[in-house]
């Protein structure tokens, strides 16, 4: 479950309800919410598809996974009645 909420002194304010009994042991990870505008989105989206780049061996991975599909799709579907 991630709810939203906010900070205010020792204090977090859920913005949702948290439909849980009073007294229920809780775990908590914090974590701040930051919101991108649409250029740094397209920073981190340019940045996330170049880690692909430079590695020779991708192309050969890809083939092989072409490969393994187009022989199954060739195959008829078994039944277990």
């Amino acid at each position: 479950m991630q709810l939203r909420g906010i900070k205010r002194g020792q204090t977090i304010e859920l913005l949702h309800p948290l439909n849980l009994p009073d007294g229920c042991e809780i775990m908590i990870q914090i974590q701040p919410h930051t919101d991108l505008s649409p250029t740094e989105r397209l920073q981190r989206l340019l940045k996330l598809c170049g880690a692909w780049s430079n590695q020779p061996d991708l192309d050969d991975a890809f083939a092989h996974i072409d490969q393994e599909r187009h022989q199954y799709q060739g195959r008829e579907l078994l039944s277990f009645d």
